[in-house]
């Protein structure tokens, strides 16, 4: 508001300009009109109108002055009509009283008006006016507006109606003058009206769909909201089809009313008259209000800043609410009029009509397409009764239709709706009841015709019938002048008069008029009907409208036309249509898109029968594998088709066009390719449903005649075909997207692209993912193949993470009967796309992403919701189709796939319930079984009576029985004993059970939604985002790994037995990588603190405190509790580890434990021995002194003698071995170890004979005793004792043997059903060949328990200690003998010969030799004074050349000390280098680096390279000695590749250990030359500090008491050592000095018993071995890959052939083996029942085995035979495709699947 000093005809003229100031916010502006008429006292209101363009606005403005000012105001007002041409200045008078609103208006004002130009520059004009406003100054009694006068009389109400208000104030002095007077643009007016508006609304920037299908904070059931929230709950409750959405009202704050009406009632004297006629005061806080906005401006506010598609998105939910849609909308901004022709693209509309023979025909069709009689409904000037109102009431007067004054949400005030035409469609639904035969299109002009003439032609001209409401109009007012134009007109016309109380009335013919004042409105209404019909009934009036023809107008702006984006989306898309011409529909899919038809149907069932031998060509061959080989090849080839069929132009088109970024233009194609698509489909489909609808109707009928004659077949067969065709006729999106989909996976199988293509087939994904990322729903299962395309959907989920990060997602999966409403309420509650009508219901599943807004986040801990939308169970389309078992996939599948499910119901009747229910509880069932725990919710549709308590009450009972029962059901199904639903997951049945309301309010198709519907909509996402607030989602990659998961489960034929959590296994994998790091830390720690006490003990420590060991281990351990609560709490996996946190955290503390004890144990054992060797000690000394004194007295007495050096040599030598002689005189000498003596005389002694014995090891067969093939040498049949018994001799027992020769391990039976004949090839097998190889098995496994079992005897046996002694090799062979005899005892078939014991006795004696002799050696060495004095010799001769040279003591025992220093240190290097390298080499030796099954990916790829097939024996049959032979060859190869980094540890070590004695020194002499210590003392203090860090003993230096000079000593030995350490140094050259022997425990020991102490249980099939990382691990043994069983030497019973088959396909195939030496065969399915071996492991049904293995049986397949005496032929026929595999794919196949 400006206030302005003036000149205006001599006077000084104060002008307050108020334009606009309606349209403000009246909060701030409150006090500024209290300020202007404190401080002014203001003389005249100036309104402006401008001539002959009276709007709406203009009337109501004086209206608006009377709010603000009082009624008094009139008494200061003066009207001035503006003109902008002269002429129009003569017609005022004429004007004034042609307009009868104006005159109204004037009267109002005491008839004061003037006229001036536009622009106001005529002096004479101003000068006339001020001559008026002094006039006016008189009259009113020289009394001018005042203070008083505002606030006694000021009617408080705001309003924004739009009018232009100028206050004049004139100076008491006489100086006036005249300036202009400004008035501001109708256009500019509305436009700034608007923007106020927006502001309002909070509504700035271009608002887009994604912004309004967020889940947002604030539940929006509620019917209140802050004004600034009114767009997004409207948009809210719009998107919910809630048509409340036009009722919102806005959060008012009512304590001051209620106060001021507290305070009214308090006054007793209070006059009654006054009270209710009187002017009621309002409350002061009334002056800051505006008025509400009109919930009409909300709509075409939003509907102003949406973007095209949030605008169509509208526009299509207020058809839904069947609500009128805006057809010409002016823009408040630019002023054009636009006709949004796009946001009718996606509205159908279906209606019955009947003929006149009583017929009933249906339609169906968009709204863009359906041409129909349109009634135009205007008025002109003001009218007392509401147009819109009267409109409803001839659509459907129980629903507002039209948005009328009277409705909730309406004020007086509306911004945006004047000049808007709105549109609706009357549909009839074919009953009697109709109020039109026909449908009908309704218009409405909103506002004064007259001031809108351009909408009004465009209505006129394209309407049937035109219905004007008129008040009472002059003769010559300009609104006649158009009346009269429609009067001469051909087209009916009917005039309603809101001042007449006429009845219907024909003036003329089709031209009516019917009176509106004071009339019954029943029969107002009926009359206006019967007038309509008899007007679009006239042969004149047959012209049609069609929407699309408005955009033929030159005066509109169409929508489609002005967006460049939406013209060459639609250009494109219709290019693709146009292709489509004159093709039948039920053929298009089959030549546009030939990849998703036969051949990936065909795909598909190939791929069925892949996972479930029984299914297709079963009996076509007994080989499964080479069956199912060839199944993968015919698979391959149909991929090979699919990638080089021809890329239609039709597809070509739309990959080009979606692989171009062009912003929204990709988004109008997408948009227009859908509308474009429905439109070409939905007549023929409409046709073909009407087809089957017959068609079925005739089945029916047949049916209940319970006719089985021909014709009920070929009825049915009629039906099969139509159904056929419909399947055929659909034809969509989803469609061209699936074959997108397989287009890239026929690429993907070949590793080709497609030849039309022209990018890489790998972006193709990327494509699809931009397209959820924007809202469009993605196949997830493909329907009509009932079959998931794993590499497409895994791929697109791939570049979703690409693109978003790997998201947080929660699932919410929705189940129910078809067409029960699913897709209906997922669209509803999250404004979705999924497809949704009768005609074309969901096939198969699809998902969308819904994302989560910020704000919601906070709340919620992921970041999208992932709606998956399923086809219905129990599908009509599917019926005979072995529908139940594809219900059960389905919701196996969703359900596991979803955190929450919705279970939807249509109705009540529990019957209908009764199959999907028991399909539910069983999936729910089975993902209890795997940790994957889904919640859900049920949901009720379509109940009539929801608001009864004791119904609902009552229906939730009836649903917890039937749930019980049907869970019941399903545990028969599933094999369990559970008894409540509740048992299997958390359900809640007051809170998880929701009752729907009926979609409709009333009859289609004229019914809006049923707002209760909506409600319950808003409080079931409530309730699901509440439930979804407590979960944490999953990321992407777990939801692209569980779909893997479980489609691959589900292509099995047992679900629960087949499926593998892949997500749960990659995770285990990665923390047994943790938990080896864990250990490894545990044992490097134990291994140094080892070191630290050995040294002790050494030193003369005899006891060892556990508690020490454990104050040692502390930080490491502290240090591992950390990191392991680290990776449980923090790891992005942390919701699935939590299950195996207590199991790892006990373990981790176990070994601990163990390892404390273990330590304890060994060095307990080391105190014994050091006490043991007390005495050995002590003589040491005692000879170290008398060799010293000796020395020193030898070399004192020659000293002066001159001897040279080399006499002198030889008198040493000579009195060296005196004094050894003289020393060890007592002692006798410890013998060497003549071991093969003490073995072959012990084995005879046995009851063998000496000469077998001999026989054996000269031989040498027992060496390989545990690799042999078979062990029919070594055995006899107990059927063969009749001729051949126990004690029979070695060659008639060879003999024997070579009669009963055959092959190893079970032999593996199967059901030989029709494939008889294909063993008749066979030739007849030798006489004992079907001796059951179980024998071998047995045998074998007692050979390595036995082998075992006495390594832990050598173990035990303190040869190290006591020296060797026979009786250990008497341990050994009793052990061997015990064993073999209690195996005899228990095995009643076969008796081993004395061969075997001799053999096997010989065999572990050998392993015994290797280390009874080193052992032995070691003892001799340590224990054997001769050799301990020989090693002593260099030393002493040292000190016997010091002294007869001349050398001090104190430098002949400094040099001692040296001498004894240096071998500690070194050996203390070793120890520590040891350690340091086998950390170092878990860190870069690949094989090393993570775990067990890490380690033997490296293995497999090492044998293959080698290609030797005695080491792959080993590494099948003893993998423990393989694995740790491959651990020293890793470590000796590192030793020759690493040497320099090797020395540089190794040379550090040193350094450091030096530092260490040297820093020990200096503090050693400071100490004791504080106490005045002499050496002895410096010694003993020097040995304490070392305690810890060398073996060095107080006594081991002699009598160092005569060295008082302690300064001299530490630099004596400083330098002396400095020496040596350097010389040292510079003898460790290269690696080769380094002898890794000296280490008390080298790296590859170190690292063996870190990989080797974990579960070596091997398949009892094919040896694969568990992967667990855990010893006596809980659960059952697994690997993720096993083999061919026929390396483990399985063979086909009554056959010379091994098998070919692999566990993982055998287990889902229905044959069956022998697990034991009986006849008795288990059934693959069942192995467990084979026996405790076979019980403990679990195998799932799996086609993903490893090429490596199939590679090796092709590669070795020669070996193999000859080392199990066996052919692959036969039954066993290694199939072809296996021998295509190369051992680089071999190789390729470790990294792909390890």
């Amino acid at each position: 508001m400006i206030i302005q000093e003036r000149k205006i005809s001599e006077h000084c003229v104060s002008v307050i300009n108020m334009i606009g100031s309606h349209e403000t916010d009246l909060k701030p502006l409150s006090h500024v009109f209290c300020q202007l008429v404190n401080e002014n006292e203001i003389h005249a209101f100036i309104f402006v109108v401008r001539l002959g363009q009276l709007t709406d606005a203009d009337k109501m403005g004086i209206e608006w002055l009377q709010r603000i000012f009082g009624d008094r105001v009139l008494s200061f007002v003066i009207i001035v009509l503006t003109y902008e041409r002269e002429e129009e200045c003569d017609t005022v008078i004429d004007d004034l009283k042609n307009n009868c609103v104006l005159e109204q208006l004037l009267k109002k004002c005491g008839g004061r008006y003037h006229t001036c130009s536009k622009i106001m520059n005529k002096k004479s004009e101003m000068r006339e006016l001020m001559d008026k406003i002094k006039c006016l100054f008189t009259d009113n009694n020289q009394q001018c507006y005042t203070r008083e006068m505002y606030r006694s009389l000021r009617d408080l109400q705001n309003s924004e109606y739009q009018s232009d208000a100028e206050t004049v104030s004139i100076d008491d002095t006489n100086a006036q003058t005249l300036g202009s007077l400004v008035q501001t643009d109708k256009g500019d007016k509305q436009k700034l009206g608007a923007q106020q508006l927006i502001e309002r609304l909070h509504l700035e920037g271009k608002l887009r769909t994604v912004d309004f299908l967020k889940p947002i904070v604030q539940s929006q059931s509620q019917e209140f909201c802050a004004e600034e929230q009114l767009a997004p709950v409207f948009l809210q409750k719009l998107m919910m089809m809630d048509y409340r959405a036009r009722y919102l009202q806005i959060i008012e704050n009512n304590e001051q009313h209620t106060q001021q009406r507290n305070n009214d009632s308090s006054e007793d004297d209070a006059d009654a008259y006054d009270n209710i006629f009187g002017e009621t005061a309002k409350p002061s806080d009334e002056t800051n209000k505006l008025d509400a906005v009109h919930l009409m401006d909300v709509q075409m506010a939003v509907f102003h800043c949406a973007d095209s598609f949030l605008k169509q998105l509208m526009v299509t939910k207020l058809s839904q609410c069947q609500y009128a849609l805006p057809l010409l909308v002016p823009n408040p901004f630019t002023q054009q009029i636009e006709f949004p022709l796009w946001t009718f693209r996606q509205i159908n509309k279906s209606w019955k009509t009947i003929d006149d023979t009583g017929k009933i025909s249906s339609k169906f069709l968009p709204v863009y397409k359906a041409e129909t009689p349109m009634v135009a409904f205007f008025r002109f000037g003001p009218a007392s009764s509401s147009k819109s109102q009267l409109m409803n009431s001839l659509i459907n007067e129980k629903h507002n239709t039209f948005f009328h004054r009277n409705c909730p949400g309406s004020s007086r005030t509306r911004v945006l709706m004047d000049g808007v035409v709105e549109i609706a469609w009357y549909c009839p639904s074919g009953e009697k009841t109709d109020r039109f035969t026909h449908c009908v299109a309704f218009c409405n002009l909103h506002g004064d015709a007259g001031a809108h003439a351009k909408q009004l032609g465009i209505l006129t001209e394209t309407a049937s019938v035109n219905v004007a409401i008129l008040p009472q109009l002059n003769k010559n007012d300009k609104s006649m002048t158009k009346i009269q134009t429609f009067y001469k007109d051909s087209k009916p016309l009917i005039c309603l008069l809101t001042d007449n109380d006429s009845a219907l009335t024909e003036m003329r013919k089709g031209k009516y008029k019917i009176g509106l004042k004071g009339r019954n409105q029943s029969v107002v209404f009926e009359e206006i009907r019967r007038a309509i019909n008899n007007g679009l009934l006239s042969t004149e009036s047959c012209s049609f409208f069609k929407l699309e023809d408005v955009s033929k107008n030159n005066d509109v702006r169409v929508d489609e036309v002005s967006d460049d984006d939406c013209r060459k989306g639609k250009e494109a898309a219709q290019q693709m249509i146009n292709l489509l011409k004159d093709k039948d529909l039920t053929e298009i899919k089959e030549s546009f898109l030939p990849c998703q038809g036969n051949l990936w149907h065909q795909w598909c069932q190939k791929n069925k029968e892949l996972y479930r031998p029984t299914l297709g060509e079963l009996h076509k061959g007994s080989n499964i594998e080479k069956n199912k080989s060839s199944k993968k090849s015919q698979m391959q080839k149909i991929r090979e088709l699919q990638q080089t069929s021809d890329l239609s132009q039709f597809m070509k088109i739309f990959i080009q066009k979606l692989n171009s970024p062009l912003g929204n233009e990709e988004a109008y194609f997408l948009k227009w390719l859908g509308i474009l698509l429905d439109n070409y489909t939905t007549e023929s489909l409409s046709a073909l449903h009407h087809e089957y609808d017959e068609k079925w109707s005739t089945v029916l009928n047949l049916k209940k005649k319970h006719d089985k004659s021909k014709q009920m077949t070929e009825a049915q067969d009629e039906l099969e075909k139509v159904s056929e065709k419909l399947q055929a006729a659909t034809f969509g999106l989803e469609h061209i997207l699936r074959e997108i989909g397989q287009i890239h996976e026929s690429c993907s199988s070949v590793k080709k692209n497609k030849k039309d293509l022209k990018f890489n087939f790998s972006s193709l994904p990327s494509l699809a993912a931009e397209m959820m990322i924007s809202g469009f729903p993605l196949e997830l299962m493909d329907g009509d193949a009932a079959h998931v395309p794993l590499i497409w959907v895994t791929a697109v989920i791939d570049a979703l993470i690409q693109k978003l990060g790997d998201k947080k997602v929660y699932v919410l999966s929705v189940l129910g009967i078809q067409s029960s409403g699913k897709s209906t309420m997922l669209n509803a509650m999250f404004g979705l796309q999924f497809a949704v009508s009768a005609g074309r219901c969901t096939r198969g599943a699809f998902m969308q992403l819904v994302r989560v807004s910020e704000e919601m986040k906070a709340q919620l801990k992921f970041d999208y919701i992932l709606v998956v939308d399923t086809e219905g169970l129990r599908a009509l389309e599917l019926a005979g189709r072995s529908t139940r078992n594809h219900d059960n996939e389905m919701a196996t599948f969703v359900v596991g796939l979803g955190n929450m499910t919705l279970i939807n119901i249509f109705g009540e009747n529990t019957a209908e319930m009764q199959d999907i229910l028991q399909i539910v509880v069983q999936a729910f069932m089975r993902m209890k079984k795997f940790r994957l725990n889904p919640s859900c919710m049920f949901v009720h549709q379509n109940v009539s009576d929801i608001t009864a308590g004791e119904k609902n009450m009552e229906g939730r009972r009836r649903l917890q029985e039937k749930l019980d029962e049907m869970t019941k059901l399903a545990a028969k199904e599933e094999d369990c004993d559970t008894e409540f639903f509740s048992d299997i997951i958390a359900f809640d049945v007051q809170n998880d059970v929701k009752y729907f309301a009926q979609l409709w309010e009333g009859s289609p198709p004229m019914a809006p939604p049923n707002p209760d519907y909506s409600r319950n909509i808003q409080e079931l996402k409530d309730t699901i985002l509440s439930k979804a607030s407590k979960s944490n989602g999953i990321t992407l990659s777990q939801f692209r790994t569980r779909i893997n998961d479980l489609w691959s489960a589900l292509l099995n034929e047992n679900f629960v037995f087949s499926f593998k959590n892949t997500l749960e296994i990659a995770v285990y994998r990665k923390l047994e990588t943790k938990y080896s790091d864990w250990t490894f830390s545990l044992r490097s720690a134990m291994i140094g603190i080892e070191d630290k006490f050995y040294n002790r003990i050494a030193n003369g420590s005899i006891k060892v405190q556990e508690n020490d060991l454990l104050a040692d281990m502390r930080m490491t351990k502290e240090q591992v509790e950390k990191s392991i609560m680290s990776y449980f709490e923090e790891d992005k996996d942390k919701d699935i580890l939590c299950q195996w946190r207590g199991r790892f955290e006990t373990r981790i503390k176990e070994l601990h434990d163990d390892l404390v004890k273990g330590t304890k144990r060994k060095l307990d054992e080391a105190i014994e021995q050091k006490k043991a060797r007390e005495q050995l000690d002590q003589r040491r000394t005692e000879y170290e002194n008398k060799l010293f004194s000796r020395s020193k007295e030898l070399a004192l007495s020659l000293r002066n003698t001159g001897t040279d050096e080399h006499m002198l040599k030889k008198e040493f030598d000579t009195m060296w071995s005196k004094w050894v002689t003289e020393m060890t005189k007592d002692i006798p000498p410890l013998a060497d170890i003549n071991f093969w003596e003490d073995v072959t005389q012990i084995l005879s002694e046995m009851s063998h004979e000496l000469t077998l014995v001999d026989e054996r090891l000269k031989q040498k067969v027992y060496k390989l005793i545990d690799r042999r093939s078979d062990y029919c040498d070594y055995m006899i049949l107990k059927k063969h004792l009749e001729c051949s018994d126990e004690t029979a001799s070695s060659a008639e027992a060879t003999e024997s043997s070579k009669k009963s020769k055959c092959g190893m391990f079970g032999w593996f039976g199967q059901k030989i059903m029709s494939g008889i004949g294909y063993f008749r090839w066979t030739p007849k097998p030798q006489e004992n060949m079907g001796l059951n190889a179980e024998f071998h098995y047995s045998i074998r496994d007692l050979t390595l328990k036995i082998i075992q079992e006495t390594k832990r005897i050598m173990k035990k046996s303190p040869v190290g200690t006591r020296g060797y002694n026979e009786s250990y090799i008497q341990e050994i062979t009793d052990c061997v003998k015990k064993s073999v005899q209690k195996h005899q005892s228990v095995s009643q078939k076969y008796i081993l010969k004395r061969e075997f014991t001799i053999d096997l006795s010989l065999h572990v004696c050998e392993i015994a030799r290797q280390t009874f002799t080193e052992l032995h050696k070691e003892f001799r060495e340590t224990n054997d004074p001769r050799l301990y004095l020989n090693k002593q010799k260099t030393q002493y001769w040292n000190i016997f050349k010091n002294y007869y040279k001349g050398a001090t003591t104190t430098t002949i025992l400094s040099e001692l000390i040296c001498s004894k220093l240096e071998p500690s240190i070194l050996q203390a290097v070793y120890n520590k280098t040891a350690n340091d390298l086998a950390t170092q080499m878990r860190s870069d030796i690949k094989a090393l680096r993570e775990n067990r099954p890490n380690l033997e990916k490296h293995i497999l790829r090492s044998l293959a390279e080698k290609e030797d097939f005695e080491e792959y024996k080993e590494y099948i049959h003893n993998p423990t000695e393989h694995f740790k032979q491959f651990i020293k060859n890793e470590v000796k190869s590192y030793f020759t590749n690493q040497n320099e980094m090797i020395l540089n540890i190794f040379k550090g070590n040193l350094k450091q250990k030096e530092q260490i004695v040297c820093n020990a020194m200096k503090a050693t002499t400071v100490k004791v030359k504080s106490r005045n210590g002499d050496g002895s003392m410096w010694f003993r203090c020097f040995t304490t500090a070392l305690t810890d860090e060398l073996k060095l003993r107080e006594n081991s230096c002699g009598d160092l008491s005569e060295i008082k000079d302690l300064d001299f000593l530490e630099t004596f030995l400083n330098d002396s050592l400095e020496e040596r350490m350097t010389n040292l140094q510079n003898s460790f050259k290269n690696i080769n000095d380094i002898q890794l022997e000296k280490c008390r425990k080298r790296p590859d020991e170190i690292l063996i018993e870190h990989f080797c102490q974990c579960c070596w249980v091997q398949c009892p099939f094919c040896k694969a071995i568990c992967t667990n990382t855990m010893e006596d691990h809980p659960g059952d043994h697994c690997v993720p890959f096993h083999r061919n069983i026929g390396l483990n030497g399985w063979f086909y019973r009554g056959t010379t052939n091994l098998a070919i088959d692999i566990c993982t396909t055998a287990v889902s195939s229905d044959r069956s083996f022998y697990p034991n030496s009986s006849d008795d065969k288990v059934p693959w399915k069942e192995y467990r029942r084979g026996g405790p071996k076979y019980a403990n492991w679990s195998i799932t049904p799996d086609n993903s085995e490893l090429p490596y293995w199939k590679w090796f049986v092709c590669r070795f397949q020669e070996d193999l035979e000859t080392y199990y005496s066996k052919t692959f032929q036969g039954c066993g026929e290694i199939p072809d495709e296996w021998k295509q595999y190369t051992k680089k794919e071999a190789l390729e196949s470790l990294d792909k699947y390890m």
